[in-house]
């Protein structure tokens, strides 16, 4: 599918039909899809919970408890879930990680290249740690990068998905464990197939005009 095509297709998902299943081909492209995301000197401060049983998604419902109950049919009918958490530090021992797997990988035909990109990466993160003191935020961007191309992703396929900010965070970094493993949980993504009572299906696509957004030089 073209994305263009993928894009006009695509919507936030109201309701899942729970006998539609995702392949376990296409799980495989989904994991692909989070691991190949782009982030800023690639960085990659991310974790993911990929639920796709039962029991998974029993434990990211407990997000959409209490203030957030609207949310839970859209995780317990979905086919997997996706829990998108961020890191909330970005130490040199990670930054060095970093490094040793693009090493690793044969990014760098020199040790002076590998010292000179660990540097630069290193500047960015101190800036946003000690500068400008927004490293979480600056760190969540780079997760909602990896958001916006999962969502074109997952609609090439002709999987239907609803990102969700409507989550008790909390609940779910407790659920996993997530802040002894130092993330925290940004936005949750359930994926499936669109139920044929979903009202939302058969709504025009609705987007402000080209030439109230897009001026040309």
């Amino acid at each position: 599918m073209e994305p263009i095509q993928a894009l006009n297709q695509r919507y936030s998902t109201k309701e899942f039909d729970q006998e539609k299943k995702i392949s376990a081909e296409d799980i495989e492209k989904i994991k692909g899809m989070l691991q190949l995301a782009p982030s800023s000197a690639n960085v990659q401060p991310w974790h993911f919970i990929l639920a796709t049983t039962e029991e998974g998604k029993k434990r990211v419902a407990k997000g959409a408890e209490g203030t957030f109950s609207f949310n839970e049919p859209k995780v317990l009918d979905a086919s997997a879930v996706v829990v998108f958490a961020t890191k909330t530090d970005i130490t040199d021992e990670f930054l060095h990680h970093i490094s040793e797997k693009e090493d690793q990988d044969g990014r760098f035909a020199e040790q002076k290249f590998k010292e000179m990109n660990h540097n630069v990466r290193k500047m960015f993160v101190d800036t946003h740690k000690f500068d400008l003191k927004d490293l979480y935020h600056w760190s969540e961007k780079q997760t909602y990068l990896n958001v916006g191309s999962f969502l074109l992703g997952v609609a090439e396929l002709g999987i239907d998905a609803v990102p969700m900010e409507g989550m008790d965070m909390k609940a779910l970094d407790e659920e996993f464990n997530l802040r002894e493993k130092g993330f925290t949980s940004s936005v949750v993504v359930s994926l499936g197939y669109r139920k044929s009572t979903d009202f939302n299906a058969e709504l025009p696509k609705s987007r402000l005009d080209q030439a109230e957004i897009i001026e040309e030089v």
